[in-house]
């Protein structure tokens, strides 16, 4: 039996991150690389193998090793608890002021049912090419490499697709030529669904952000997210309070339409960061849907985007 043999015993998701692998007098001994596997990730994928193997007629006995490069990447995910409150948006902004920083940059949009990151970064119609069976990420006119559903999909088509299908996707993503990237942003669905799972299982992220509108109920679902990252020993980064506040453009005059200050309030309470608030601003929604995130430009409305990843690249940089 030879090192392609078994291999093909294996399925594809797995068989990719085999070394090595060789058949002796009935042993059947498997290198796997498990970079950026967390601990669950890899004990599930060392039990996956030898239970396969270990089913095989011909094999009496099954030896897993593990090997992980070394990489500097950190993945940071955003995350929320509920959609509508501008995380992607957030993700979008903070790749672009992040590079802007100094920082190399890719951009994973995990979002499978509703991505939006192509319109945003301004490479929607534009697919990736694959290389040695990972996907290569697509440059967008800012200079950030950007993987996400909406390139791999007819533009406008639903996607219907099972939770297992979902986790695969995102594997593909995740897992592709990002190269030099030292930080890779994951535009995370809303919600604690499948996608989380399973980015939590294989790709274990060096902290999260977590976003929201000021409103309860925003908050409530918030607090979930967040939990779901400390079951999996994820250190919360800080929190977002997004839509926070509204300057009428013609009388000036301020409100509050979906409340005020409950991001804040909820991170003290909580014992996290409060990382800045973004105001409710027609000019990001149309630096959104022109492809122009509005953190590329010299404005007052950059600033607290800006701001933001500041206080993201000092985390990253005192975790390198």
């Amino acid at each position: 039996m030879t090192s392609d043999d078994l291999k093909a015993l294996l399925p594809a998701s797995i068989a990719s991150r085999v070394s090595s692998a060789k058949f002796t007098d009935g042993t059947a001994t498997v290198v796997l690389d498990v970079s950026e596997l967390g601990a669950g990730g890899r004990k599930d994928l060392e039990l996956a193998v030898t239970d396969i193997l270990g089913a095989q007629e011909r094999i009496s006995d099954v030896r897993v090793a593990m090997t992980a490069e070394r990489k500097a990447r950190h993945i940071i995910a955003i995350g929320s608890g509920k959609g509508g409150v501008g995380k992607s948006t957030l993700t979008a902004n903070l790749a672009v002021a992040l590079k802007e920083l100094g920082l190399k940059v890719g951009l994973v949009d995990a979002d499978i049912y509703g991505p939006s990151q192509p319109m945003i970064l301004g490479n929607s119609g534009q697919r990736p090419e694959a290389r040695d069976n990972k996907l290569v990420p697509v440059p967008s006119r800012h200079g950030i490499p950007v993987l996400s559903m909406g390139q791999l999909v007819e533009q406008g088509k639903a996607i219907a697709w099972r939770g297992p299908m979902a986790g695969n996707a995102l594997t593909q993503l995740i897992d592709a030529h990002w190269d030099n990237a030292e930080v890779l942003l994951v535009d995370l669905p809303p919600g604690t669904g499948d996608v989380q799972l399973t980015m939590l299982q294989k790709f274990k992220p060096a902290g999260a952000i977590l976003v929201s509108t000021p409103q309860d109920l925003a908050l409530i679902d918030a607090a979930r997210a967040g939990q779901l990252f400390d079951q999996a020993d994820v250190p919360i980064i800080g929190l977002v309070e997004n839509m926070s506040g509204y300057a009428c453009p013609h009388c000036g005059e301020h409100s509050d339409p979906f409340g005020a200050g409950g991001v804040e309030t909820a991170a003290e309470r909580l014992e996290l960061p409060f990382l800045g608030r973004i105001p409710l601003n027609m000019k990001i929604r149309e630096g959104s849907d022109a492809g122009q995130p509005v953190a590329s430009e010299e404005s007052a409305i950059a600033e607290p985007f800006k701001a933001i990843a500041s206080q993201l690249a000092g985390w990253i940089r005192e975790r390198a």
